[in-house]
């Protein structure tokens, strides 16, 4: 009975102290008020106990054997080796490249006023780059407002390369032709040419030249060989060959170079009335000394005419190119002689309305002084400045016929012509956006025995200017000026029986006239569509000025045409 009573009492005890453990009370918040809340139990707490899990069987503390465990060992004989060097790391090998899709062969047409019709294209075959072909062809045609004046050009070309362990070889087949009318016009007798002859050139062209590859070997022995030969016609009788060797030879020593340069040159040139043999031989043995930013060439040239003309001659040789800031200012300057060439090829080049039975004759450069400076003035910036004086003997010049006065001749002045010259270059290129360049020729010509340098401007200046205005969009723009140039006109013909000129000129036959100056302004733009496809456009003489390079023969007017460029 009296552990009833302490259960009962131990038990209400156990059920007070619940009731207030119970009263949970939360924390004032931020109104400040207070929430209290009171649990209530119904019914005493009556714990249930799991009973035991009991062991039924003791252990047996008899039982004293010892385990033993067997264990099985096998003993390597290894030799302990002892590396303290720096293995080398494995580079982790990179994925193949995807190969480079080259766009290098292109196709171009353009049409444009003036009949102007452009067709380009250019074909390279072969990635190798020590094996290179590929072929190039050209069309351009245009049409002026004057009574045929008919211009045409055509060329095509076909050139290989081949890099080999010890030389490099090159050939090359060419063939131009140009097609033309002589549309000279007087402006004061405009029915003396109402039915412009035509004319054209057929140029065959073959070359070879082999090369040695460079080797830094202090006592190398370089060398290098070309053959060129050509055949030239025209669309009456003229006709012209030519076969040109040249050689190099050059063995270091140390600082020091001995060399050789050679060329021999054979050509004929023909026509109804005339047939020159034209060969020239050239020998230019030298030293060359090229150390601590000093480069010396000393040497001779020994020039042989023979053939029609037979004539030895020996001119000095000797160039000098000095550092004095590496990369920024080299100062350079030359002294030489030598025998000028003349041939039809390079005459029609220059001016192609010429007439038949033109005298081929050489010229002798007897002395030229020339030197400058030359150099950069940081990225993007480069510059040259250079003056000269020649003394030059049989200048070939161009006059006007007496008979045919849309027709030029070409006359020598057997005097001696003096030219005082200033050339100047600069290039400037802002980034790969932005580009200019500039180049100005300045000369004043003392004639020898006539009284002026027929069609030699004493002013020439060009300049180029290029600007990317995004990846899509190109601009260019260029500029020509001459001054004026003076040309002979016969008041009366003053040819031999056999149509050449007497080497001293008569003053009181002929008349000297001015030839105006021009500017010539071309601008041009390029639009990239995609990788294959670009659209392109060019205006030439925008200022539409009717100006002459050779007397009695305008140049055409303004002249616009675009097309489409497709690479592939």
């Amino acid at each position: 009975m009296r552990l009833n009573k302490i259960t009962y009492i131990a038990l209400t005890l156990i059920s007070g102290t619940l009731a207030l453990n119970a009263q949970e009370v939360k924390p004032p918040e931020k109104t400040e008020k207070t929430v209290s809340e009171e649990i209530e139990i119904i019914r005493p707490y009556k714990p249930v106990l799991a009973e035991a899990v009991k062991l039924r069987r003791s252990p047996d503390l008899d039982n004293i054997k010892t385990y033993k465990a067997r264990f099985n060992y096998i003993l390597t004989d290894r030799k302990l080796e002892l590396n303290t060097d720096i293995q080398k790391l494995q580079a982790q090998q990179l994925a193949n490249e995807l190969e480079a899709i080259l766009l290098n062969n292109y196709v171009k047409g353009g049409v444009g006023n003036l009949g102007t019709l452009l067709a380009e294209a250019y074909i390279g075959m072969g990635k190798d780059p020590a094996l290179q072909t590929g072929i190039f062809f050209r069309h351009l045609s245009q049409q002026g407002k004057l009574n045929k004046q008919n211009e045409n050009t055509q060329q095509l070309s076909a050139f290989g390369r081949s890099i080999g362990e010890k030389a490099t070889l090159n050939g090359r087949i060419n063939y131009q032709r140009h097609g033309l009318y002589f549309y000279g016009i007087d402006e004061a007798n405009p029915t003396l040419n109402s039915n412009p002859e035509k004319q054209a050139f057929n140029f065959f062209e073959l070359e070879g030249e082999v090369i040695n590859k460079f080797t830094p070997d202090e006592n190398a022995l370089s060398y290098a060989a070309k053959i060129n030969g050509y055949l030239l016609n025209d669309k009456y009788s003229a006709k012209e060959n030519a076969i040109t060797l040249t050689g190099y030879l050059n063995k270091r020593i140390s600082s020091f170079n001995l060399g050789l340069a050679a060329s021999a040159e054979f050509g004929k040139t023909k026509d109804v009335n005339t047939a020159v043999s034209n060969n020239l031989l050239r020998l230019n043995p030298y030293i060359k000394l090229q150390a601590g930013g000093v480069k010396i060439i000393a040497g001779i040239n020994l020039a042989q005419e023979f053939s029609t003309v037979s004539n030895t001659r020996i001119f000095p040789a000797v160039t000098a190119d000095f550092t004095l800031i590496p990369d920024f200012l080299q100062v350079f300057g030359e002294l030489k002689g030598d025998v000028n060439r003349n041939t039809l090829k390079t005459l029609t080049d220059e001016n192609p309305f010429l007439n038949h039975n033109i005298l081929i004759k050489n010229s002798v450069e007897k002395l030229s002084i020339s030197g400058g400076v030359k150099g950069t003035g940081g990225p993007g910036f480069g510059y040259k400045a250079r003056f000269y004086s020649k003394e030059i003997t049989d200048m070939p010049l161009f006059v006007n016929n007496f008979g045919a006065f849309n027709k030029f001749d070409v006359i020598y002045d057997f005097g001696k012509t003096k030219i005082l010259g200033l050339e100047g270059e600069l290039t400037v290129q802002v980034s790969d956006n932005l580009k200019w360049t500039g180049k100005l020729n300045m000369e004043d010509y003392k004639a020898g025995e006539e009284k002026e340098s027929y069609f030699k401007p004493q002013l020439r200046l060009s300049s180029n200017f290029m600007f990317t205005l995004n990846k899509k969009l190109t601009f260019d723009a260029s500029v020509v000026m001459q001054d004026d140039s003076k040309a002979k006109v016969f008041l009366s013909n003053t040819q031999n029986p056999d149509g050449t000129y007497p080497p001293i000129p008569d003053f009181t036959k002929e008349n000297i006239v001015n030839v105006k100056g021009f500017v010539d302004l071309g601008v041009g733009a390029t639009y990239k569509i995609n990788n294959k496809f670009s659209a392109f456009a060019k205006a030439n003489n925008i200022l539409n000025t009717n100006y002459s390079k050779y007397l009695y023969y305008r140049v055409n007017g303004f002249n616009i045409f675009g097309g489409l460029t497709y690479s592939f």
